[in-house]
């Protein structure tokens, strides 16, 4: 899905430039594009920072309850 219409900048390329260190929609601007233009794509940009840290969070919850009941 196209997120920045503005330099067609795709969901995947913002999951990329969130799993190489960006948080805020400022760092995935400047990462890779997303929101530096008009900015009208960064609420969904931080709604995909959001959803990406909520399934880390879950992943890595489960991942030690299972280390823990091993």
């Amino acid at each position: 899905m196209y997120v920045c219409l503005c330099l067609g900048i795709t969901t995947e390329t913002v999951r990329e430039a969130i799993d190489c260190g960006a948080s805020t929609s400022r760092q995935v601007a400047a990462a890779c594009g997303a929101g530096s233009q008009c900015g009208r794509c960064r609420r969904t940009v931080r709604a995909i920072i959001a959803s990406e840290s909520d399934a880390r969070s879950k992943h890595h919850f489960w991942h030690r309850v299972k280390h823990l009941s091993a």
